[in-house]
């Protein structure tokens, strides 16, 4: 398989630990994709500790951050890796407002008085690569990613990821709901083998919720349709939400669109190469 994806976080906003929600999960943003021997990884939210619990000794990763609201880098502080000598993880990000290094943002949350100076702690070789919104780099050989910037108070990126012929889009904290799709934002997703998309409320709920930049099940739905991409993943998940609010949000989002999940933690895909 060109890549594999596992998601580690699939809630938004907050943790939502409990009985209400064993099956989807609480923890906040955190995807892992393996694309062949290089780990990339997608926001670092309070599932990011559990994916660290996973992995064995030092590691060598990329992760992308959408942006640095506190439920997308909350778990950087309980990642194992971060304390081990043997990591190389290059942290990347961008598109923020106001404007600064993606180094700087997430430093603030790792100093007093948020935390208590765990930059002196971590013992990773850690680098801090800004993006440009728009930029397409690559962060390894054959491995590249596009980015996008997307309606998100405060600012945030999408990516667009593309390995040995498969296509993988990170489509979250953005605000696309009302009306037909944003079209460069369907141009940037076009054809993608996977799209993940913000889904945080409803059409009906939206009205009430204009300008926290998030989207609407039906509207990830509108711009899967739009752009034809192929499996949607709908992510990001209100924390209001328990299990069986959910079920009925996944049956009527499969029913309009049967290539369409709603993201559970554990849940893992994979995407063929071309």
């Amino acid at each position: 398989m060109a890549m594999k994806l596992r998601f580690w976080g699939v809630r938004g906003s907050l943790p939502t630990p409990g009985p209400g929600t064993l099956r989807y999960g609480g923890n906040t943003p955190c995807v892992s994709v393996q694309c062949g021997p290089h780990l990339l990884i997608l926001d670092a939210g309070s599932g990011l500790r559990a994916l660290g619990d996973t992995l064995d000794g030092g590691i060598v990763a990329d992760m992308l951050l959408s942006h640095v609201h506190i439920d997308h880098i909350c778990g950087l502080p309980f990642f194992r890796p971060m304390f081990d000598p043997a990591t190389r993880l290059r942290v990347w990000g961008g598109g923020l407002a106001p404007a600064e290094p993606i180094a700087t943002a997430v430093g603030r949350s790792l100093r007093a008085p948020l935390m208590p100076n765990l930059d002196a702690a971590f013992r990773a070789e850690i680098a801090y690569r800004d993006i440009t919104p728009g930029a397409t780099f690559t962060p390894q050989p054959g491995l590249t990613v596009a980015s996008f910037a997307v309606d998100h108070p405060g600012g945030a990126l999408a990516f667009r990821i593309g390995w040995d012929g498969a296509s993988l889009c990170y489509v979250t904290d953005a605000e696309n709901a009302a009306g037909p799709p944003d079209p460069a934002l369907a141009r940037f997703v076009a054809g993608a083998d996977v799209l993940i998309c913000d889904a945080t409320y409803t059409d009906a709920d939206y009205p009430a919720r204009i300008g926290w930049g998030h989207s609407t099940w039906e509207g990830a739905i509108r711009l899967a349709d739009a752009a034809g991409t192929g499996t949607l993943v709908l992510f990001h998940h209100d924390h209001g939400r328990d299990d069986a609010a959910m079920d009925v949000i996944a049956a009527a989002a499969a029913a309009r669109r049967p290539a369409t999940l709603a993201a559970q933690e554990g849940m893992e895909i994979s995407i063929p190469g071309g």
